[in-house]
């Protein structure tokens, strides 16, 4: 049996975490273990210097072939229909919920009482 040295320009890499990095730094990242970046939400990847990385495929971990593409995608920056901020909300809304909200069955609804008189 015949050992042959593993080449390590062949061997695969580890797909780092780019989740929650900047574009210009998660495209730093990728290129250090020799991956190429692309986001098919943003064709300008290039001018998507601050826009942070919201999700990635292949995962964080995964082994893949060196000079493979990892694709991410970014969140919305202000003004570009991003939903915001949403949570957590302070202070907290009322307790009830949806009951405090609806009328109680057999009740007219509050909003149109004055509607319906002719």
């Amino acid at each position: 049996m015949r050992l042959v040295p593993e080449d390590p320009e062949n061997r695969g890499v580890r797909v780092p975490r780019l989740v929650g990095l900047m574009a210009v730094d998660a495209h730093g990242a990728a290129r250090a273990q020799g991956l190429f970046l692309t986001a098919p939400d943003r064709p300008d990847l290039r001018a998507a210097v601050v826009d942070h990385v919201v999700r990635q495929y292949p995962p964080p971990g995964a082994q893949v072939p060196r000079e493979s593409t990892v694709y991410v995608w970014f969140d919305f920056g202000e003004g570009e229909g991003g939903g915001g901020i949403r949570e957590p909300r302070v202070p907290r809304p009322p307790l009830g919920g949806l009951r405090r909200e609806l009328a109680e069955p057999g009740e007219p609804p509050s909003c149109c009482a004055a509607l319906s008189s002719p």
